[in-house]
């Protein structure tokens, strides 16, 4: 399944009008923030698909019967991009474990890039729900790496993506993949240049949350 939320949701559109804006994107804060509620927006409808029980709760007045899940996913993301996204699911699944990937294009003379996996933190993920989280689904080769080691690790469950943007191509790369996870994308753009970035896009996630980086 693929869910585009900004067909069907003018205030997932909203936010990413923002993040796309070149002027409103030059306050580090507020892109921040708009990531973090794409994150919110999504962790709601994913919790929609996920099992639930119910429990009764004693209140001062008597016994309440409430819907509650039957237990909380695990959350991971691509360091230092998804932070802010990641932010916003943790703020709805507040008692989640967390996972957290470093992964990073290493540029090549040619041209070229690999993709370059150097750290790895997770709890247990047999049998659990797996959210990862990224800004940006480009070529999905950072996001294939990412599920080739988090499933190395385990058999999880079920894996939902969640990404700002998403490229066509790179939906269609990871789907070639995994083809039973689930993607949340707040848009899907259709083009990708020949060095792997999506347009119209938004320009470097991570740069504009946190600032400008060295490359080595």
């Amino acid at each position: 399944m693929i869910h585009n939320l900004a067909e069907n949701n003018a205030l997932v559109g909203q936010f990413v009008a923002e993040l796309r804006s070149s002027e409103i994107q030059t306050d580090r804060m507020r892109f921040r923030r708009n990531l973090e509620r794409i994150g919110e927006i999504c962790a709601y409808e994913i919790a929609k698909h996920l099992p639930t029980t119910t429990i009764e709760v004693s209140t001062p007045l008597g016994v309440a019967e409430c819907l509650v899940l039957v237990q909380q996913p695990v959350l991971a993301t691509i360091l230092r991009a998804g932070l802010p996204l990641h932010q916003g699911l943790l703020n709805y699944f507040d008692r989640a474990d967390n996972a957290f990937i470093s992964a990073y294009r290493k540029h090549h003379k040619s041209g070229e890039f690999t993709i370059q996996l150097e750290y790895l933190s997770c709890p247990d993920l047999d049998d659990r729900t797996i959210i990862l989280s990224d800004p940006m689904l480009a070529t999905g080769a950072s996001m294939v790496v990412s599920l080739d080691e988090l499933y190395r690790q385990a058999t999880p469950q079920n894996t939902h993506l969640v990404v700002a943007i998403a490229s066509r191509q790179g939906i269609d790369y990871v789907k070639q993949h995994y083809p039973n996870i689930t993607i949340w994308c707040a848009a899907i753009d259709d083009e990708l240049t020949a060095k792997g970035y999506i347009v119209p896009g938004l320009g470097d996630a991570g740069d504009l949350s946190f600032g400008a980086k060295t490359q080595y």
